[in-house]
């Protein structure tokens, strides 16, 4: 059987590995791994020249996580939390999943994935969610995952892949959509009332969560999307 080819987004990064200290095009491997285990076939697809050029080659897409949404792309002033954008990322990143979005591509956001699908579509973001929420559950302390359970909405992609028990999860993420964009369904909230995952209304497989499932135990949202490649 072919595996379909999934494109993944990647971080631009300083990296130190064997004797070497320089800018890297990086990802973490659980990525790699999750969609290798769901059957797919991963490609890496960093933000230089025009990714969007790539979706007619791909069967499907990843968008994966990474530093904060330059604010300035909903309008609003940088809070003093807000950090590690990119704005060659960023600019790459919205010029991608528009053209993946056109071609009908199944997509999948991670993390910073959903934050580009509700900006993109004309959504805001809380820039950081302790203001809101009033705890660092989602984000413990730099370099560690919260586990946090998410409830899916019956009869959402989400809630077909996962059940529709709570299911506790991998969180690295300090921030999370405040206005929802046009178009967009909610498929799972935390406890506090935080939207963990979106969907786009209609056919096709389109959908993005606000947690870390690559981190976690199970394949089921990479099999989802690659078994709508």
């Amino acid at each position: 059987m072919t595996r379909p080819v999934i494109g993944i987004t990647t971080y631009v990064e300083p990296a130190r590995f064997t004797v070497w200290d320089l800018p890297v095009a990086l990802l973490p491997y659980m990525y790699v791994e999750k969609i290798v285990q769901a059957g797919g076939q991963p490609v890496l697809l960093p933000p230089a020249g025009d990714p969007a050029l790539v979706v007619e080659r791909l069967d499907g897409l990843v968008l994966a996580g990474g530093g904060d949404v330059d604010p300035a792309r909903y309008a609003q002033a940088p809070h003093e939390r807000t950090g590690y954008v990119r704005e060659f990322r960023d600019t790459a990143e919205f010029a991608l999943l528009a053209a993946a979005l056109e071609a009908g591509l199944p997509f999948l956001g991670v993390c910073r994935g959903l934050q580009v699908l509700n900006v993109l579509l004309g959504g805001s973001l809380h820039q950081h969610l302790p203001d809101v929420v009033g705890h660092t559950g989602h984000a413990p302390e730099p370099g560690a995952f919260g586990h946090l359970p998410v409830t899916p909405v019956p009869g959402s992609r989400l809630a077909k892949a996962l059940g529709t028990n709570a299911v506790t999860v991998p969180h690295y993420h300090h921030q999370a959509i405040d206005r929802l964009a046009p178009g967009l369904a909610v498929t799972a909230t935390a406890a506090d009332g935080t939207i963990e995952a979106v969907e786009l209304d209609g056919g096709g497989f389109a959908a993005a969560v606000q947690w870390h499932p690559e981190a976690g135990d199970g394949v089921a949202l990479f099999e989802a999307l690659t078994a709508a490649c």
